[in-house]
Order: C-alpha cells, then structure tokens, then sequence
C-alpha cells in the first residue's frame, strides 16, 4: 500500500464523516477549469476536520496540498499525486463581534465582503469581486482597487509546520505584495480576524457594485481564467508591457491572452495546462526581450 493509500483508510476509521475522493478532476475546483486527477482529496466540513486531515497527513509524512477556491492555481493536465485538502466552501463559518469579523478560511472574500456589508462594516469592499477563499488571500496577501488583506487583517489562526495551532497578528504574518508568512506553504491558515469601521449599508453596497461594474467592463470575466496571470513588476505594469509588445490576443490551443485586458490568460475553452504553460513561457520571453523586464507569474503551477 502506499502512503496515501494508508492515509485513506486512517482517515475512514478517525474521521468516518469526512467525505474523501480518489480521482477527483482538479478542473472541478479551480478557476482556470483545467487539471487532471488528485489521488486523495478531502472536503472537510468545519474545522475539526480539517485539522484532523491534515494532522493525519503530517504523522504520515504527506505534505497536504490546500485549495480553497482554486483561483490562483494552475494544475497539471496528469493530475496530482497528492493528498488534497479543499476549504472552500465547507470551513466557512463568519461571526461578528463588534468593528470585526471572525470567519473560517474556506469563506470566499466575495461572500465575507457581503457579510460585511450586512453588518455595517465597511473596508472590504475592495475585496468584493477577487474569486478567491480567505484562506488564499491571506496567504498571498491578495489584494485590488488599492485595497490588500495587509490592511485589514489583524490575528490569524494557523497550524504550523509543527502541528501546533498558533495565533498570530497582522504584523507576525510579514506581509507583502502578494506575499505572506504562509506563501512557503508549510503553514495551514485556519480562520482570520479583520477589523473593520462602522459605515452606511447603502453606501457600502454601492462602493462594491462600482467596483464590480469596473471589472465587468474591463476584465474577461466570462471566460475562466486566474485572474492576473503575473505579479506586477516593480515599476511596471504587467498588462501595459503585455499590450506594448502586441501581444493581446496571442493564443496558443484554447489559451488566449485576453484581448480585453493583456494581463489576463483565459481558456476559451478547452485549453489545457500546458497550452497555458506554453502561452505563459511566450509572453515572458517577448516582454524580457522586448522590455528588459522579467515577468514573474503570480499563478501557482502545481504538477
């Protein structure tokens, strides 16, 4: 038997409840619509679980891989011989106590942003139309419209390299552009804690759908994709150097550099990863080039 194979029947004997999957496509569960099968994957339902599958990962010396949403992953076409552990959107419980916000990483930043909202609490609108869980733009301090995690988070809930579930502060967590504590990916993000001000629901409301109409009107989102394909270079702009060298709309297989904003990779439909990869490698290498500026990508490749 393997290790996972183990693994499998350990988690079946502790955790009867947790619903486990061989095989499952990763397409499924990510944005880009793309990737082959994962050996194990689990969907736990709250937090219990989902320390208890990646405790029995660990003392099984399996490093898990965590997906939330799936929106900043780009997963191989022959799938992943791991064991993965999918947050979103089981570990999504939210509470409010007072000008914050408690809620499970595997809550999208879309419905925390609602919420909020709810609640009278403003400075989340930002993070209305990013596609991602709370657990990945924590990690990756994700942010937009002039608005990033940094700013809002204060504690984070996580269990570290270890094994031990850790609280820690805003400032503990390093943040920085798209760039966290957790980007090395040996800590599990377990929930957050944003603070928050009191402001008008309507006006709330309205500062999110402004923000959700800009990127209708200038982001493909009609078509699958990760968002920015690649992190913005130090003073550059990562779609402007994009456009600069002419390469809007330059495909490779279902892959496209979307005509509609150059710092989007899209699958137009049935693009696969390595189109992607390829379309990717293209773009990097015209920019260098061209530019002298080297991009870097801020999708993550998992193979």
């Amino acid at each position: 038997m393997t290790k996972l194979d183990h693994l499998a029947d350990r988690l079946q004997r502790e955790l009867p409840e947790l619903e486990l999957r061989q095989g499952e496509t990763m397409s499924r569960h990510t944005t880009f619509r793309v990737g082959g099968p994962a050996a194990l994957m689990a969907l736990p339902r709250n937090e219990e679980e989902l320390l208890g599958a990646a405790q029995a990962a660990r003392d099984g010396g399996i490093a898990p891989l965590l997906v939330g949403n799936g929106s900043n992953l780009l997963v191989d076409d022959q799938g992943v011989d791991a064991f993965v552990i999918k947050t979103a959107p089981g570990v999504s419980r939210v509470e409010a106590a007072g000008n914050t916000l408690r809620a499970g990483a595997g809550i999208s930043l879309a419905q925390l942003a609602v919420q909020a909202a709810k609640w009278s609490l403003t400075g989340l609108e930002f993070a209305h139309g990013i596609p991602g869980s709370l657990g990945g733009a924590v990690v990756m301090n994700a942010g937009a419209y002039g608005g990033e995690m940094c700013q809002v988070i204060v504690q984070v809930r996580a269990m570290d390299a270890q094994g031990r579930v850790r609280e820690l502060t805003g400032q503990d967590c390093t943040f920085s552009y798209r760039h966290s504590l957790f980007s090395r990916g040996d800590w599990l993000v377990l929930e957050a804690v944003v603070k928050l001000a009191p402001g008008d629901p309507a006006v709330i409301r309205a500062r999110m759908e402004e923000l959700m109409a800009r990127r209708k009107e200038k982001q493909p989102l009609e078509y699958p994709s990760a968002g920015s394909t690649f992190k913005r270079p130090q003073g550059h702009f990562a779609a402007a150097l994009i456009e600069q060298c002419g390469l809007k709309g330059l495909r490779v297989g279902g892959a496209q550099v979307s005509e509609k904003h150059a710092g989007f990779i899209i699958n137009t439909g049935g693009a696969t990863c390595r189109d992607i990869l390829t379309l990717m490698d293209q773009v990097r290498e015209r920019v260098f080039r061209e530019t002298g500026v080297e991009l870097e990508p801020e999708v993550k490749y998992v193979r």
